[in-house]
């Protein structure tokens, strides 16, 4: 594969991840796409919700409040402006396990098609596919009615190309990420005569050294992603046919360069990615604040009779830091044991964004 071919190649992962200005220097940025019909329905609101089997994403500490075993599966042809043949499939699960607790599973897979490979004067040496692979195990510890522990564990693989690239050999990268998280759940209050609560979590994913694609010593770091949010849940009615949720999550990439623009270690950019920094992009250094390394959602869902839902939501990034504006729209219904979810994007700002028109479409099977 040639260097240019690969350098298209990597602009095309970068989009495909929903890069930012911190995806930059990280790798494997799929970790990052949200696998839940629902909650990207909700403007990717979920760290407070984790309700279902989804939670291993979201926030495993939610584990820790459900009982019953669920499967739930993800489809989403990914960046369809691009026509690349580019899919997006999630497969999470939950089971219980009486006086123990709820354990939490999930296999996620990238496709990102078949690639042409060629020498360096141009020449084709056939084709290869790219993909990225990651599995993992949680569970969620309560340590009492309103509060919860969790944490989980996953494999990354990652295989975007081979041959080689500037006399350097291109191999698939491994990694191994863990998730640390907590979760409240208030107690019944009357909110205008109904029965409400409140609910707040927090999620630290990814935690775990870089991945590292050629012969040499550098190693990309994971996309750490810190989550923290709240959620409003509230009935409509004495009988609890009409029920409402308004959900507020803020998150950002913790990652940091040093001085000599190498990644800085985990632990180091847990402490260090809360102050300012300055980027190159492209056109001249941006220094941009804490608030302006933050990614913004808000969403809310209402459910009649747990039978049918109608979602939207809202999601913000600053400009100088990936530039994701979007509105959000979803849907879901639940009969019996089977739940069908569905969400859509429609992007602000840019024209011809990548994530324009993207849906997901989800299915949740109760046992």
């Amino acid at each position: 594969m040639t260097k240019k071919a690969l350098s298209t190649f990597a602009l095309l992962f970068l989009l495909a991840g929903l890069s930012h200005a911190q995806v930059g220097i990280t790798s494997v940025p799929f970790l990052q796409i949200e696998p839940d019909s629902r909650a990207a329905g909700m403007g990717n609101t979920g760290v407070a919700i984790a309700d279902n089997a989804s939670a291993v994403f979201w926030n495993p500490a939610g584990l820790a409040f459900q009982k019953g075993n669920q499967i739930n599966f993800t489809h989403s042809e990914w960046l369809p402006q691009f026509n690349a043949d580019l899919f997006y499939d999630y497969l999470g699960g939950k089971y219980y396990v009486e006086g123990i607790g709820t354990f939490g599973g999930h296999v996620t897979f990238l496709n990102l098609g078949e690639q042409l490979r060629t020498d360096e004067t141009g020449l084709e040496q056939g084709r290869f596919n790219s993909y990225e692979l990651a599995a993992g195990l949680s569970y969620g510890l309560k340590l009492n009615e309103n509060w919860s522990l969790g944490s989980g564990f996953r494999f990354i693989y990652s295989s975007l190309a081979d041959g080689r690239v500037s006399q350097q050999r291109i191999n698939p990268g491994s990694s191994v990420g863990v998730d640390l998280a907590a979760m409240y759940k208030s107690n019944n209050f009357k909110f205008i005569g109904n029965d409400a609560n409140v609910n707040a979590g927090l999620n630290i994913s990814n935690i775990g050294p870089g991945v590292n694609y050629t012969d040499n010593a550098q190693k990309d770091p994971l996309p750490t992603i810190f989550r923290i949010g709240w959620a409003f849940n509230t009935n409509l009615d004495n009988d609890g046919i009409h029920k409402l949720t308004i959900a507020n999550d803020i998150s950002k990439v913790m990652a940091r360069l040093d001085s000599d623009d190498k990644p800085k270690g985990v632990i180091n950019s847990l402490f260090s990615s809360w102050g300012s920094f300055t980027r190159n992009t492209g056109t001249g250094e941006v220094t941009l604040s804490l608030p302006q390394q933050l990614m913004y959602a808000v969403g809310t869902e209402y459910w009649y009779n747990d039978l049918f839902a109608v979602r939207g939501g809202y999601y913000y990034e600053d400009p100088n830091n990936g530039d994701r504006q979007y509105m959000t729209l979803g849907a879901g219904i639940r009969y019996k044991f089977v739940g069908v979810d569905f969400s859509y994007i429609n992007t602000l700002g840019a024209e011809n964004h990548p994530l324009a028109n993207t849906t997901r479409f989800g299915l949740l099977l109760n046992f």
